[in-house]
Formats: C-alpha cells, sequence, structure tokens
C-alpha cells in the first residue's frame, strides 16, 4: 500500500482558509495529493499559503480543474462524502467500511463545497457514497475538519496493513477513464438516436445513467464488451 495512491479533492471550495487548512490536514497523515475543482477564491494566493503553515509543498503541487469530469479519469475509485443520506441506487458506506476497500488501487475521496456540499449530479460520478457518523441533530462539519478525518482513518488502515483485499491477478478492473469513456460513447450512441426525451429530462437521465455505471466494478474487459455492445446497437438496420 502507498500514501502515494489516495487524493482529496475539494469541489468547488469556498474558502481560501480551507483550503489551506486541507492541505495541512492531509500532510500530518502523510498524504501529498490534493485536487482543487472550480475555487471559488483565486488558486492559489497568500490566504491559502499562509494557512497552510508547514504543507506549502502540497498547495504548490496541487492541481486545480474547471470540472469533475476532467479529473475522473486519474483514479479506479471514486468516494464521494456526504452528511446525508441519497435516495439513489448508489452503494453507501460508513467510516468501517473503508477497511474493505482496496487501498492499492487509486483512489479519490471527492469532499463538497463549504455553501452546500455535494449535487446528486455529482454524486452519480462515484462509485461510492461515504458519510461520517457524526451527531444526527447537528451533521455539518468544517470541510477540513471531514478531510482530516478520512485522512487519519485511511493512514491508519495503511500502515496497521488491515485492508486483505484480493481479487483473481487475471482479472484487470477498469479504471474511472476506461469507464467514463465507454459511458462517453453510450451517451453518444443514444443522442444520435434521439434517446433523451423529453428534452428537460435529458440532466436527470444522463445523472442516472452516470451512476449506473459508475457504481459498478467493471473490468477492462467488461468495457470493451460493453462498447461493442453500444457500436452494434447504434448501427443501422440492413434488411
Amino acid at each position: 500500500m502507498s500514501f502515494s495512491n489516495i487524493s482529496f479533492i475539494l469541489h468547488k471550495p469556498q474558502l481560501s482558509e480551507n483550503i489551506g487548512a486541507c492541505a495541512r490536514a492531509i500532510k500530518n497523515f502523510n498524504f501529498e495529493k490534493l485536487i482543487v475543482i472550480d475555487p471559488k477564491p483565486s488558486f492559489p494566493n497568500d490566504k491559502i499559503t499562509a494557512t497552510s503553515v508547514g504543507a506549502k509543498d502540497i498547495i504548490k503541487k496541487c492541481k486545480r480543474y474547471n470540472n469533475l469530469e476532467d479529473t475522473i479519469n486519474k483514479f479506479d475509485y471514486l468516494i464521494a462524502t456526504t452528511s446525508r443520506f441519497r435516495n439513489k441506487n448508489v452503494k453507501h458506506i460508513v467510516i468501517d467500511d473503508l477497511k474493505k476497500i482496496d487501498l492499492n488501487k487509486k483512489i479519490g475521496f471527492l469532499f463538497g463545497s463549504e455553501a452546500s456540499g455535494l449535487s446528486n449530479n455529482e454524486i452519480s460520478y462515484a462509485n461510492y457514497t461515504l458519510q461520517i457518523p457524526t451527531n444526527v441533530k447537528f451533521k455539518s462539519l468544517n470541510l477540513s475538519h471531514s478531510v482530516i478525518i478520512i485522512a487519519q482513518m485511511v493512514s491508519s488502515l495503511i500502515q496497521i496493513n488491515k485492508s486483505k483485499y484480493s481479487k483473481s491477478k487475471k482479472i484487470k478492473l477498469a479504471n474511472k477513464k476506461d469507464v467514463q469513456s465507454m459511458v462517453n460513447f453510450c451517451i453518444s450512441n443514444l443522442e444520435k438516436k434521439n434517446f433523451f426525451k423529453p428534452i428537460e429530462k435529458k440532466p436527470i437521465m444522463l445523472e442516472n445513467l452516470r451512476s449506473i455505471f459508475y457504481k459498478m466494478e467493471l473490468s477492462e474487459k467488461e468495457t470493451r464488451i460493453l462498447s461493442s455492445v453500444f457500436a452494434s446497437l447504434s448501427k443501422k438496420k440492413v434488411d
């Protein structure tokens, strides 16, 4: 297991102080990969650097992206943190379930903005949603507090080597890039068939479609098979 496999992703963070505090939090537990997506403040800035204290190197190496979709192809698993239950067909896990995750894989932990958290659309890209146990009457956590709780737990699992995850060596799981390519190909073919009707329902249909595929643990071979199926179905019928 390696700490370098783990990334912490801040989606649309609102406050410079929180970004700096998150950098400090992950460095406390030996992690070094921080990603920010469409931050509200300019990035980087003096306030972020000052708040990070001894983690200025994390800020310096931090990657910035404009949207979530540009980020996910770098991971095998994406785990979205949320303080509330989502009435969606997605795998919900708790902190203790992290013991069952293969930490040898490239994993991204996704955190929503301080103002609104993660939307269902953003959740649809994840393999799992993760809820941190809190007071049921006061579930809201500061962004950096959420990050440090997850960082500490994952660090402990890596250090004590509790994650005994094994699959057949002949099966290579598809990474997010493989799945994203397949999903985009599927969507492209469906658009050609005018599948998304009525048009005002297209966003929720796309959200549900992504959710179906991203939460599945597909192998590389399975993504190729599904892409072949989609290609076949898109061909014009010849009498």
